[in-house]
């Protein structure tokens, strides 16, 4: 692995309820995080590489390890998105290294398949700051009821020199959504859209 990791931590978050309303079955969301050494720390580099393979490694890595968490089969997948936050000795074009170029192809095969765009966010910030991960459906990006996210935060990542890189995977949409859209059983999952 290309990836120096220092750490690896897997989040389940369930909702049972939700205004006063059981949810039958519980929503579930999946966060992996990886907090990996910044090779490019302190210094501008043109060739950002080496990032784009950590990405693929880690699309695959994370992905799986929230399916994992879940304890669905790949198919069973129906949102997915990613982040990442770039330690101060960092640059924004490092978490977009990692996140754009590669990533997505073997994020795609841990949930079987994905028509849709990856959600994404990144940004720049220090240990124990809050790294949000915007959620969508997998199959079709105007399903509504799969707008989401997933907040995700290490006391200690990222350090000025790591990068703290985040993957989020659900079974489901929102609790009790209700403001229309295209709904799951219209998807034709042709063009990431619908």
């Amino acid at each position: 692995m290309k990836a120096e990791i220092r750490k690896i931590a897997v989040l389940v978050e369930e909702t049972h309820r939700e205004m006063g309303r059981e949810i039958v079955p519980p929503t579930r969301k999946a966060a992996a995080v990886a907090v990996i050494a910044n090779p490019f720390a302190g210094k501008y580099v043109d060739d950002l590489e080496l990032l784009m393979q950590i990405g693929e490694e880690l699309g695959g890595l994370l992905g799986r390890r929230c399916v994992e968490a879940l304890g669905i089969a790949p198919g069973q997948a129906e949102s997915y998105g990613k982040a990442a936050m770039v330690g101060e000795n960092g640059e924004l074009e490092h978490a977009a290294a990692i996140l754009h170029p590669r990533m997505g192809k073997p994020l795609r095969a841990e949930v079987e398949k994905g028509a849709a765009l990856v959600p994404s966010s990144k940004k720049i910030g220090g240990p124990g700051q809050r790294l949000d991960i915007p959620l969508g459906h997998k199959h079709a990006a105007y399903v509504r009821s799969h707008f989401d996210g997933m907040e995700v935060c290490l006391n200690d990542a990222p350090r000025a020199n790591e990068i703290m890189v985040a993957i989020a995977v659900t079974d489901s949409g929102r609790p009790l959504p209700r403001v229309g859209g295209l709904t799951v059983d219209e998807i034709k999952g042709e063009d990431g859209l619908r």
